[in-house]
């Protein structure tokens, strides 16, 4: 599975397009069930999501984070059945084992008390192996570089989602039910692909079980499986707070619709980045050290941090446009939480990309003393905040929090692995940021309809200055567009003439 594999941004192209057109598939879902559920459904639909991450999360007892870091490239035939055996098959056994127990603790204790549950809770709980084991098998596909494939059955499995979800709440029922049955079909339908794809490239052998290494395996993934259960906590705590304190569906529901949004930014921003940029992050450090890494880090955060505020910028001042332009003017009150958690979504990839290495220096136990560190302030803000400031409390929360967090990993991190933007980018995003703002006050003085005339009239004026300003001032950008732009001309010109 090793062969020869694309560049960096071959991989980064791949990512981006498959997080693209899921986006896109988010931008035609989040509009139309926004409108055919009410806030209450829709709340009890983000609700239960918000369980299902963090059923996942704990069921993948942190194989995803050991097949990453343990993958054995250039092994033989024998050291990859090892690997298959120890690092992919016989966690998920001990996930399914785990998985049956909380089944059955689940039924007894509805048969003892009486107490039932709704039928989103019981395809929730059907979803989790699943969803579990076409996690492990696509970040097999992910390390091996196997970018194009994860594209095309990320892309397909996500607009098949859409389909039968927005299917089963037109023809059935336009409630939370009908929904996730829509997307428990599409969870099946996926996993048989991956598990026909699993049955010819990774390969049971009960000759290669080796406790050693299943025991190094879970030594170095548990603290991270401690990690991403508190990484979900950090995004879905909000809402368990909100519906705890406020006792009412409706507000979880106003505080999703723009939490869900913010998450397609935070998909195309940070996802495509990490994905592309972990696997070749490891190599080279393990090749070359962590003075390639900090080099590899310098050329990503040119055009990475002129995006983040640029892309941050439009979303903080055209966010609640973009909602109403979308679901409605009846979701208006969800635009400020988007506005401010769609910012914090676009630049926390610079932040995260400044301090990554703790990883690759195998300090898991800082990586969780850091969630642990997020989660804590994010719920003690939660209690403070959400009584006084009702919802937009939560996304304040959410943001000094993931702030906080950020901060510290760039300051834990060695010194030879954290490497900041150079002055020269700090101070031309500075001056195109003020150019971006003068576009925002000129467009509050129009006489414009929110919604989609000020997005667009308004993205016209705060993003063009934005960008013409960095152009002008900065020749390494123009050195990047410009070969670019002239291959695109150039292959218009042979389409024209062909």
């Amino acid at each position: 599975m090793s062969g020869s594999k694309p560049g960096l941004a071959k991989h980064y192209l791949r990512y981006s397009t498959a997080n693209l057109l899921v986006m896109m598939a988010g931008l035609v879902s989040f509009p139309l069930l926004t409108r055919l559920l009410d806030n209450t459904q829709y709340g009890i639909l983000g609700y239960y999501e918000t369980w299902v991450l963090m059923a996942v999360a704990v069921a993948k007892l942190g194989a995803q984070h050991s097949i990453q870091r343990f993958y054995p490239h250039g092994g033989d035939a024998e050291r990859m059945r090892s690997f298959a055996t120890n690092l992919f098959y016989l966690p998920m056994v001990g996930s399914l084992a785990l998985w049956a127990f909380v089944g059955a603790v689940v039924i007894v204790h509805g048969q003892v008390t009486g107490e039932g549950h709704s039928p989103v809770f019981w395809m929730a709980l059907v979803m989790t192996p699943m969803l579990v084991y076409s996690s492990l098998v696509e970040t097999v596909l992910r390390v091996t570089e196997q970018s194009r494939t994860v594209m095309l059955t990320r892309v397909a499995w996500r607009w098949l989602q859409l389909a039968l979800m927005l299917g089963a709440v037109l023809a059935v029922q336009h409630t939370a039910a009908a929904a996730y049955g829509g997307k428990l079909l599409a969870v099946v339908i996926g996993m048989v692909f991956y598990f026909g794809w699993a049955r010819r490239n990774l390969q049971f052998a009960r000759s290669t079980m080796d406790a050693a290494e299943f025991r190094q395996s879970f030594a170095y993934g548990l603290p991270l499986v401690a990690t991403e259960i508190l990484g979900v906590a950090l995004v879905s705590v909000d809402r368990i707070m909100l519906k705890n304190l406020s006792g009412d569906f409706a507000v979880v529901g106003i505080y999703s619709v723009g939490a869900a949004l913010a998450m397609q930014v935070h998909m195309f921003m940070n996802l495509t980045v990490f994905e592309s940029f972990t696997p070749a992050a490891n190599r080279v450090f393990t090749t070359d050290g962590a003075a390639a890494v900090r080099a590899l880090k310098r050329t990503m955060l040119v055009p990475m941090t002129y995006a983040a505020i640029g892309v941050a910028i439009l979303l903080w001042t055209l966010g609640t446009d973009l909602i109403i332009a979308l679901s409605g003017a009846g979701k208006a009150q969800s635009g400020p939480v988007f506005e401010w958690m769609g910012a914090m979504n676009a630049v926390l990839p610079v932040m995260l990309v400044c301090g990554f290495g703790l990883v690759l220096e195998r300090r898991t136990k800082t990586v969780l003393a850091l969630m642990c560190l997020a989660v804590g302030v994010n719920t003690a803000l939660n209690a403070w905040w959400i009584p006084l400031y009702g919802v937009m409390g939560a996304a304040y929360a959410t943001l000094v929090s993931s702030t906080v967090s950020s901060i510290a990993a760039c300051l834990l991190v060695a010194p030879s692995l954290r490497q900041f933007p150079d002055r020269r980018t700090l101070v031309t995003v500075a001056v195109a940021a003020i150019a971006a703002l003068l576009g925002h006050w000129l467009t509050t003085r129009l006489s414009l309809r929110p919604g989609w005339q000020r997005m667009f009239f308004g993205g016209l004026l705060i993003g063009m200055p934005y960008l013409l300003v960095l152009l002008a001032l900065d020749g390494r950008l123009r050195s990047m567009l410009y070969p670019k732009l002239r291959a695109v001309e150039r292959r218009v010109g042979e389409g024209a003439v062909g």
